[in-house]
């Protein structure tokens, strides 16, 4: 099995050096960049599995780059950053971050949540490798795409895991606490609200189209969310041809 590939872009050359022998310790192969455009340059060569991007960089903003990068392979991304402020976590979040460390942080931490993340790209099961189809749209795991209308809906990795997953169990209602148990794969220790702002990402992405997405996946006040087919579609699976 290949090592992962995870790309440091931080403009602390101490932070990032650390990381790097840290990391290169648990067996990843590692890259670094100090700035934005060397990142984007170092990006496009190495390929990375995992990109962990510090906010504040001197000639680009972490969000901003974030979406880039995701924009071109899906790559998952791991925010660090000094910025403590909800309002900056859940907007990383909104951008497509994967997970959100704040300095100064551990290094045993930092391990756990990069494996956490890297683990997501286990192999599929036969039974999870059937499609999802409710009405228009289309869940295919395998292929890891979302089609609305036949059109391609732009989920980030974790977007999709999330609409995946509750997709996968119809009528159950599941607590924020278990979805992230769930497909963020460990216990999550920040702010569980993270979990309605992906929501309200698919929300939007998937538009108001016939779907009518708020009521697909539904807000059970004081508790969570579930996933409801509307009375006037059908669902299906179908298997991989």
């Amino acid at each position: 099995m290949s090592l992962a590939k995870i790309l440091v872009v931080d403009d602390d050359p101490a932070v990032r050096n650390l990381i790097q022998r840290f990391l290169t310790k648990q067996n990843y192969q590692m890259e670094s960049a100090a700035d934005g455009k060397t990142a984007i340059a170092v990006f496009e060569q190495f390929n990375p599995d995992l990109v962990i991007l510090d906010v504040n960089l001197p000639d680009a903003n972490g969000y901003n780059l974030c979406q880039e990068m995701q924009s071109r392979t899906g790559v998952f991304v791991l925010m660090l950053t000094s910025r403590t402020d909800e309002a900056d976590k859940i907007t990383g979040f909104s951008k497509g971050a994967d997970d959100y460390i704040t300095k100064p942080f551990s290094l045993s931490e930092l391990g756990v949540r990069v494996a956490a993340i890297l683990k997501r790209q286990r192999v599929v099961t036969t039974a999870e490798q059937q499609r999802i189809i409710v009405d228009q749209l289309m869940i295919d795991p395998v292929r890891r795409e979302v089609t609305l209308n036949n059109q391609s809906v732009p989920l980030t990795a974790l977007e999709f895991d999330l609409l995946h997953f509750l997709a996968s169990h119809p009528g159950k209602v599941w607590r924020r606490s278990e979805l992230i148990q769930a497909v963020w794969d460990y216990e999550y220790v920040g702010d569980q609200r993270v979990v309605d702002v992906h929501v309200g990402q698919i929300r939007k992405k998937l538009g108001t189209d016939l779907l009518q997405p708020d009521k697909m996946i539904r807000t059970i006040r004081g508790v969570g969310y579930q996933f409801e087919v509307p009375e006037n579609t059908g669902a299906s699976n179908q298997s991989q041809p």
